[in-house]
């Protein structure tokens, strides 16, 4: 299999998510062209010649490659998420390596059920604005489980139709959905030609899975990509 190589991505942007994630838009020269879902590395370089690197999905749909955008949640103890959340600028450049990933992926032309836990939301945010943007928002729903408002990733362009936002632990006011954690009745009527993706810890993965294989939703349409505590 042939390795992508890296390559230096310009920050054009960086946009605060909540009070720990940030959204930073990359431009390229040379395209990478993406499919909803996929993720890329992200190498730093010090100046004694160390170096770290972590993975993380891209945020936005696929299009001409040049510009895309990664969402980092800044992890205390990581060594590249608290650069990239508090250091990086509009300017800087960064190497990156990608798109990887194929199987974790939905090109839009089948029923989806998207299920993230906090920031698992970022690859499906990317299936969902590639269903708004091709017309295609029929074919999916997504449900996401934050703890508090404060938590919830993309705000002010999430809320839709076709999605829906469940608090565990505080919900904002007006919210007529008990404070807890998700139960069969948070995914409605579940198309059976849906393939379900659900991205989030290990601890939320396995939950989700669980409750959506007592629904009756076959271990075969279940994909599931997990993260630990790295960064």
């Amino acid at each position: 299999m042939q390795v992508a190589a890296w390559r230096t991505a310009t920050v054009l942007d960086v946009r605060p998510e909540t009070a720990t994630a940030v959204t930073l838009r990359l431009g390229l020269d040379v395209p990478l062209r993406h499919r909803a879902g996929q993720h890329v590395v992200v190498r730093l370089t010090a100046p004694d010649g160390y170096t770290a690197q972590r993975s993380y999905s891209i945020a936005s749909p696929p299009d001409d490659g040049t510009v895309f955008d990664l969402t980092v949640e800044r992890l205390p103890t990581g060594e590249v998420s608290p650069f990239l959340h508090d250091v990086v600028e509009e300017g800087d450049e960064l190497e990156v390596r990608g798109p990887i990933g194929g199987w974790f992926v939905w090109d839009g032309d089948f029923p989806a059920l998207l299920v993230g836990g906090g920031s698992g939301v970022v690859p499906l945010m990317a299936m969902l604005r590639h269903a708004r943007r091709t017309g295609a928002e029929h074919l999916v729903r997504l449900v996401v489980s934050v703890r508090a408002p404060d938590d919830l990733y993309y705000a002010d362009e999430l809320p839709g139709p076709e999605t829906m936002v469940v608090y565990t632990r505080v919900a904002p006011a007006g919210a007529t959905r008990p404070v807890r954690r998700l139960t069969a009745e948070d995914f409605g009527t579940i198309d059976e030609h849906s393939t379900v993706y659900i991205c989030g810890s290990a601890r939320f993965a396995d939950g989700a899975s669980n409750v959506l294989l007592d629904a009756g939703v076959p271990p075969e349409r279940i994909r599931v990509e997990r993260f630990g505590p790295t960064g």
